[in-house]
Formats: C-alpha cells, structure tokens, sequence
C-alpha cells in the first residue's frame, strides 16, 4: 500500500515534469525562430549616403545607393527592384523610394560595385525628427527578398542610414500668384501632386538677399506642338535660365540666381514663361469639357539659399 501510494504521487509530478519540459521545448523552439539563420546565401551588400543630414520638409535631396555584389553568389532573375522605405521612430512607414537600378541586377558582376545617385523631395508628412531608411531587393511579381549584407530589421529590409526631418517652415515660402491652375492629385498616388501653369506663371517670395538654386520639377506635352516648347524663367525682365522641352520627360532644372539678381526689393516676382500652350477640350484623347489653358506642369518648386 505504501508503494502503491508513492506511485499514485508520482503520477501528477511526472505529468508536471513533462508539461515543464514540453514549455520549454516550446519557448526554445520560438527563440531559435527569433533568430532564424538564413537559408539563402547574401546577394549583396547595400550602403546608403544623403548630402543633407538634417532636412526640411519638402526641400530637395540627393540620395546616393551603393550595391557591391557578394563574390560566389547568384545573380537572381528575373531582375530585382529597389525598396527604400522612410520609417519613423515607431517603426512605421512614412513614404518610399522604390525605383530600378541605374544597371539591372541580373547584370551586376561578383566584386561589382553599383552607385547611383537620385534627386527627390522630401514629402510634407507629418512627422519631426529621426527617420530610418530601409533597403532591399525584391521581386515585383512576386515580392520575394533578397538576402542582403547587413543590419537586418526584419523581413529582410535593411537599415543604411538616418535623415532628421525638420519643419517645412525652414523652407523658402513661396506664393503661387496669378497663371496657375489649381493644384491636382494622382489618381493611383495621392503623394504625388502638380499644378499646371497658363502661359506665363508668377512664383512670389521673400527675396533671400542671397546667392540660391531655383529647382524646377516639371514636365510638359510638347507632342502636341510642331516644334519643341521653349521655357523662359525671369525676374524683374532679366531672363535666369532658358531651355527647351522636346519629349514628355519629368526634367529638374536647377538654376543657379545670384544675390544680384533678386533684386533689393523685400519680395521677388519669378516669372516662368513657356512658347505653347494647349486645351484638353481641343485636343483628341482628352476631356471635352477641360478648356483650361495648358502650358507646364510643376511638381516641385523650390527655392534654396546657399
């Protein structure tokens, strides 16, 4: 009986024993998924570099990308886009900058070294302070990941770097006076916005009284012309920049003023001017009831002091 009864006792405590040992199995199995080793060998590693630390909202930057192909491994296919994603202190997205590289990945060679450099706007989000950049490669039909060199925040997208974001009140504030178009929004991407201008278009703003870049992002329909459409920024009838627009292409101009030609006047009228215009309502494949005056169409424009 005595024997019978120490059995009976250590019934419930083995059970415990081994509802114990399978809990620990169990947490052991979900840390050792925590820290999964990846299967597939790195593509590449990825390096990342701003010419502006610290950036206001809505000012212009120049992004540098850097790929170095790891020796041994395999050049995928089909080709790989690049995701770059803005994220904030919490982790969470803000904006992106997928696009292609400037030399197809199936073409990068073991020991390569890919560096491009791309010109954007800083989207008006709202948020200040620390962003986090993350970089990968991924598979557009499929949104497979490529396994990258480098610090890895999961789901394979690398951290390459940090931009502070500062208050878009830093900028040049410009006023978009007489011969613009209100602004519009795309249909598949509410980040991107334009307005057209009329034939001649006035940018106004508080004169700097220094040297600065007038960018301008913008693109045209110069098809519907006989000959390419000329563009004229002036200020004060001193012609600042000139060039022609001969193909659909988004173009950013960067056009160098001097302290001079601003002018001593507390404010500064920026005329742009263009050769041809065109009416939707008079033009096949558009609108018949859109009879605006169409002249260029303006992503960006920015002031910036040196």
């Amino acid at each position: 009986m005595a024997r019978l009864g120490r059995r009976t006792r250590s019934g419930p405590l083995l059970k415990q024993v081994m509802r114990v040992a399978v809990l620990a199995a169990v947490v052991a199995a979900a840390s050792g998924c925590g820290k999964k080793t990846e299967s597939e060998p790195a593509f590449a590693r990825a390096e990342f570099r701003i010419n502006k630390p610290r950036v206001a909202l809505g000012s212009p930057v120049e992004l540098t990308y850097r790929f170095t192909r790891v020796p041994g491994s395999l050049a995928p296919a089909p080709d790989r886009r690049v995701f770059v994603h803005f994220v904030d202190a919490n982790g969470e997205l803000m904006w992106t900058d997928d696009h292609d590289p400037s030399v197809p990945t199936s073409q990068w060679r073991e020991g390569q070294t890919v560096e491009y450099t791309r010109s954007v706007f800083i989207p008006i989000y709202p948020y200040l302070g620390e962003a986090r950049v993350l970089v990968g490669l991924y598979d557009p039909a499929t949104s497979h990941r490529l396994v990258l060199e480098g610090q890895d925040v999961g789901q394979r997208a690398y951290q390459v770097g940090t931009v502070e974001l500062l208050p878009q009140s830093e900028n040049v504030f410009l006023i978009f006076k007489e011969g613009w178009h209100p602004a519009e929004v795309a249909q598949d991407n509410p980040a991107v916005e334009w307005q057209w201008t009329k034939k001649d278009a006035v940018l106004s703003f508080r004169n700097p009284r220094k040297d600065a870049t007038f960018y301008l992002d913008a693109d045209a329909r110069p098809d519907h012309f006989s000959e390419a459409q000329q563009v004229t920024v002036s200020i004060g009838g001193q012609t600042i920049d000139q060039f022609e627009l001969t193909s659909r292409d988004r173009v950013l101009r960067r056009i160098p003023i001097t302290a001079a030609q601003f002018g001593e006047g507390d404010m500064v009228d920026l005329r742009i001017a263009v050769s041809h215009t065109f009416v939707p309502s008079s033009t096949p494949g558009y609108d018949g009831r859109d009879t605006r005056e169409l002249g260029l169409r303006v992503f960006h424009a920015f002031v910036e002091p040196r």
